[in-house]
C-alpha cells in the first residue's frame, strides 16, 4: 500500500492514504543503514509504500523525493534533519520584533532552498506592532530580498492584515511555513484554516523570543486543496553540503553578477576586478546579504567587514 507521511515523532510516522484515512507505520530496520545520516531517515511530506501489519504498518520503501529541505541536526553536528519533502514551495515567516529574525538565519535557509530546489516566499508578520524603526528596518529587507528576486508579503496575523494574499500563497499547493518561535506561523495558518486550531503561545517576556509550541513537522490538508507543514520554531540553521565555490549560486544577485568578474573562479572576497565586491561598493547589493555570504563561504564572522551585530 501507498501513502504520505503527515506527521513523524521520530519513532513512528502517521502515513496518509489517498481515501483520506490515517495508519501509524514504523520502518524497516535496514532504513537505518542504508547510509542516509539524517536523524529521520522518513520526513513528513514522503510517499511511502508500506505493508499493513494488524492496526499498525511497517514503511517498506520511500519514493523518490522531488525536493526537500535538510540542515544539520541541533545536537548531532555530524548527521542532518530532513524538515519536510516533495514540496512546491516554503515560506518563511519573518518578524522585524517580538522576535526578531536574524538576517543570518534567514539567508541560510534561503540559501538552502536554492541548493534543494525548492521555491522560496518571504512573509513580513506582525505588521501591526511596528514602530519607525521596525517600519524603516522592515523597508531594507523588502530592498534587499526584493533586489534578490524573492517574492514577499506583509501581513498581521491578529489585525487580518493580507490574509487574502496569504491565503491564495498557500492554496492548492503544498507549502513548509517555517521560521523562529513566535513569528506567528500557527497564528497565520488558523487565521485561514481556523478548523486546524494549531497550538498558539505568547511571547516570552523575558527573552522577547518564542516558546516552542509545534514538537512535530506534520501536515495538514487545506479545505481548498493543497497541504501546509508546520514545523517546530526553528532557532539555528546549519548549512550542509555546500562547497564554497558554489555558495555564490546560492544568492540569485551574485549568481547573477558572477559573469562580469574578472576571474572564473572568483569567490568575491578580496579578489581584484570583482563585480560583486563593486556592487558592494556602489549600494547595489544589500551589506547584509553579502555579509552572510561572506560567514557562508570563509566560515569566519569576526574577519567580516560588513558584519553587522544583528547577524547570528
Amino acid at each position: 500500500m501507498t501513502g504520505t507521511v503527515i506527521r513523524s515523532t521520530g519513532s513512528w510516522y502517521v502515513v496518509r492514504m489517498e481515501d483520506g484515512t490515517t495508519i501509524d507505520c514504523r520502518i524497516k530496520g535496514k532504513f537505518r543503514i542504508q547510509g542516509i545520516r539524517s536523524t529521520n531517515p522518513v520526513a513528513v511530506g514522503d510517499v511511502v509504500d508500506f505493508d499493513p501489519e494488524e492496526e499498525r504498518g511497517v514503511i517498506t520503501k520511500i519514493h523518490d523525493r522531488k525536493n526537500y529541505i535538510v540542515r544539520k541536526s541541533v545536537n548531532l553536528s555530524k548527521k542532518t534533519h530532513i524538515l519536510a519533502a516533495n514540496l512546491d514551495q516554503a515560506i518563511l515567516v519573518t518578524t522585524v520584533a517580538q522576535p526578531k529574525t536574524l538576517y543570518g538565519f534567514i539567508d541560510r535557509f534561503l540559501a538552502t532552498c536554492e541548493a534543494y530546489d525548492v521555491p522560496a516566499i518571504m512573509v513580513f508578520n506582525k505588521m501591526d506592532i511596528y514602530g519607525e524603526e521596525e517600519l524603516a528596518e522592515l523597508e531594507y529587507m523588502k530592498a534587499a530580498y526584493g533586489r534578490a528576486g524573492y517574492q514577499y508579503i506583509e501581513t498581521s496575523a491578529t489585525e487580518g492584515v493580507n490574509l487574502d494574499a496569504f491565503h491564495d500563497l498557500i492554496k492548492g499547493k503544498t507549502s513548509l511555513v517555517a521560521g523562529h518561535s513566535g513569528v506567528g506561523k500557527s497564528t497565520l495558518i488558523n487565521a485561514v484554516e481556523p478548523d486546524l486550531d494549531l497550538r498558539t503561545q505568547r511571547i516570552s517576556d523575558a527573552h522577547g523570543q518564542g516558546q516552542h509550541t509545534t514538537t512535530f513537522a506534520e501536515m495538514f490538508q487545506l479545505s481548498e486543496g493543497g497541504a501546509i507543514i508546520d514545523t517546530p520554531g526553528i532557532r539555528g540553521f546549519g548549512l550542509i553540503d555546500m562547497e564554497r565555490e558554489e555558495i555564490g549560486d546560492y544568492f540569485p544577485e551574485i549568481f547573477e553578477l558572477k559573469s562580469d568578474c574578472k576571474f572564473h573562479n572568483c569567490l568575491h572576497l578580496e579578489e581584484p576586478g570583482c563585480a560583486v565586491k563593486a556592487a558592494l561598493d556602489d549600494n547595489k547589493l544589500a551589506p547584509t546579504r553579502y555579509q552572510s555570504y561572506f560567514w557562508m563561504v570563509t566560515g569566519n564572522e569576526d574577519d567580516n567587514p560588513y558584519r553587522q551585530d544583528n547577524y547570528a
